[in-house]
């Protein structure tokens, strides 16, 4: 049960009906790059339940949570700053608060 419950999101990640992502996304360096590559899989896809901006934020969010502590800070810097380049990308505002 413990190996279950351990891979939870690897089963997520893998048989996930939501998006086809470019391989490698979100280890690219430029958040930008990480926003447009997200809207482009978010707005191809005809599998997905929701809009095309929660579907990419909620794929992004989902790598972050996923990756945990483990994630290095430097990394996780650029993925928040992706969550501002893809609000950018599907002209939403901006989140307010300390980044």
């Amino acid at each position: 049960m413990a190996e279950r419950q351990k891979r939870w999101s690897q089963h997520v990640a893998q048989t996930s009906n939501a998006l086809d992502l470019e391989p490698g996304v979100f280890a690219k360096e430029d958040p930008r790059d990480i926003a447009q590559s997200l809207k482009n899989s978010a707005e191809a896809s005809r599998r997905r339940k929701a809009d095309p901006f929660r579907s990419a934020m909620s794929m992004l969010v989902f790598y972050i949570n996923r990756a945990g502590r483990k994630l290095p800070e430097q990394r996780r810097r650029v993925l928040e700053r992706a969550k501002d380049e893809l609000r950018v990308a599907f002209d939403r505002p901006q989140h307010p608060g300390p980044r």
